[in-house]
């Protein structure tokens, strides 16, 4: 079997570095983003094997997308269309501490994902498929189609992974609560923060909330905390994983850092520990810097961080 095969939206991303709002700064960079895309470089960063499969533009956005994630030594499985363009987040920082994102993705390429651009082969060999709730929350076309490839992924043995990342500019609790509930009952590991959770499952401590989600099928829920590190629940086993104390440029990616360390280290055959300790690691090392994928951690940034190694490289 391959390894990681992860799919949905990446869009193109406009951001200011310096502090203040799009509407006064002259400035700014050009990059990309997407939960999915930024767990399978996290993961390929960490020596993990990796698929992606998305639908973007035929556009200079898109094929910016396609050649930097095939850079990272990522199989893209990307429908080109012609007839949408690659969607489009803008991120800036208003003021100190503050960070604003406007998505632009009506009628984008990535809204058209089908089942038809979906690899069989990709699927049927795959180790672990991972989605997450942005794609359900795109539309039942994209839904139909990451909830098909998880079926494909399960019926030839494979493991599905599902992170709620719930957004509330997509989306209201309401409507979010079945589809969730649908893609738990579908996955083998779920990943979410504990107010996602509360959303799935009900409000409650957090060991409650892992129960309640291992109650809806999984076998594995870690439930992310931020700053408060992290909880698991795999079996009659729990870890409670600390933080690791950095400085932070940019939480943004630093959710999708932590399921690419999880993921690899669960295809290496590591224990629950150890993948909750890469997890973590990786979260914090992709807070360090700007960007959504870009910080991304390699395996010596891993050990630097965990051992205490000297931040200065001579």
């Amino acid at each position: 079997m391959s390894g990681l095969v992860t799919a949905g939206e990446s869009l193109a991303l406009i951001y200011t570095r310096n502090t203040g709002g799009l509407d006064v700064l002259s400035e700014a960079a050009v990059s990309f983003g997407g939960a999915e895309s930024n767990v399978a470089i996290a993961a390929a960063r960490l020596g993990a094997d990796v698929s992606w499969v998305g639908r973007i533009g035929d556009d200079a956005f898109g094929r910016r997308i396609t050649r930097t994630i095939r850079g990272e030594g990522i199989d893209v499985y990307g429908a080109l269309d012609s007839t949408a363009p690659t969607a489009l987040m803008v991120k800036d920082r208003p003021s100190l501490g503050r960070t604003r994102v406007v998505y632009y993705r009506t009628g984008n390429a990535g809204s058209r994902l089908c089942v038809e651009d979906l690899p069989q082969p990709a699927l049927e060999s795959a180790e672990i498929f991972h989605f997450t709730g942005i794609s359900l929350a795109l539309g039942d076309q994209v839904a139909r189609t990451v909830l098909t490839a998880a079926r494909t992924v399960r019926e030839a043995g494979g493991c599905v992974s599902f992170d709620l990342n719930y957004r509330s500019k997509m989306w209201t609790h309401e409507s979010a609560e079945p589809a969730f509930r649908e893609a738990i009952g579908l996955s083998d590991i779920v990943f979410a923060g504990d107010d996602e959770a509360a959303i799935a499952v009900g409000s409650g401590s957090v060991g409650e909330l892992a129960q309640r989600i291992t109650a809806l099928g999984p076998q594995e829920v870690v439930i992310k905390l931020g700053d408060r590190g992290a909880y698991a629940l795999v079996g009659d086993e729990t870890v409670q994983q600390p933080p690791f104390l950095v400085e932070v440029a940019d939480t943004v990616g630093a959710g999708d850092a932590f399921v690419g360390g999880y993921l690899t280290e669960r295809l290496a055959g590591l224990d629950l520990k150890s993948r909750m300790r890469t997890a973590a690691a990786a979260g914090a090392c992709a807070c360090r810097g700007d960007g959504d994928w870009e910080m991304m951690p390699t395996r010596r940034d891993i050990m630097e961080l965990t051992t205490g190694g000297d931040p200065v490289s001579r």
